[in-house]
């Protein structure tokens, strides 16, 4: 389902209420979303509660590498988390206390795509001054994470770009969020790895869900699901990024 059509973002205010009281999982990113400076704030946690205390799952879509997924799905109140840009979903059960781990691609082609994802880095650190492999890379599984403004002092565009040169060059994806540049090999993304979700968890197709679902992000890498959501969100920051996106979201904050 492709909901995109050229729009500008309307506030958030505008939001129907009647799609609010129908809401049944909210996806929304976690970097400069639900985190202001690098920090969850008391706001922001205590708002994933309301929500799952009131019958509402929530399903953080991020960029952010599987060791912090599986913490997140165990201490969050929430139903699964996706992580790397869509390599995965975890799901914690809670009253069996098992961790289920749902991968897009097999741990043969995750193994394969380890030798072009190092050749990747080396270019990148060589060739991009300022750039660094991003503080949470020993905790990823199946990506690599470029740091433009995180632990480094923030790159420019120009730098940015040639970051994603190098890993197209290289025949790979890329994806840029608030703070990385996520460098992988596969077919899947954010949007893909939400309809794999849907369709296990929730027993339903993605375009049956259209009226019961939200997301809400902040940068590039979530363009995808602003173009496939019918109800998408973007976050006040996200108007930065708002000249580059073929794809705004719905609504802004």
């Amino acid at each position: 389902m492709d909901v995109s059509t050229v729009h500008t973002p309307k506030p958030i205010e505008e939001l129907p209420f009647s799609f609010c009281k129908s809401l049944s999982i909210l996806f929304t990113d976690i970097d400069d979303t639900l985190t202001t400076d690098g920090l969850l704030p008391p706001s922001s946690y205590t708002a994933l509660w309301k929500l799952s205390e009131s019958g509402i799952q929530v399903v953080p879509v991020t960029g952010r590498p599987a060791g912090w997924c599986d913490h997140i799905a165990r201490m969050w109140p929430v139903a699964a988390v996706i992580g790397e840009n869509g390599a995965f979903y975890f799901a914690y059960d809670r009253e069996n206390r098992k961790m289920r781990r749902e991968f897009f691609d097999s741990k043969e082609k995750r193994k394969e795509a380890e030798a072009g994802l190092e050749r990747i880095r080396k270019e990148v650190l060589r060739r991009v001054p300022g750039a660094a492999v991003a503080a949470d890379q020993p905790f990823r599984i199946a990506d690599l994470a470029i740091d433009f403004r995180e632990d480094v002092p923030p790159l420019d565009d120009a730098a940015i770009e040639e970051i994603c040169r190098i890993a197209r060059s290289h025949g790979a994806v890329c994806k840029v969020s608030s703070i990385h540049v996520n460098i992988w090999y596969g077919s899947y993304d954010k949007i893909s790895c939400i309809r794999a979700y849907l369709e296990r968890e929730g027993g339903k197709p993605f375009p049956q869900w259209k009226d019961r679902i939200l997301f809400i992000g902040d940068s590039p890498n979530d363009e995808p699901s602003f173009k496939h959501f019918p109800v998408s969100v973007g976050v006040a920051n996200i108007r930065t990024f708002l000249p580059k996106l073929q794809y705004p979201p719905r609504y802004i904050t």
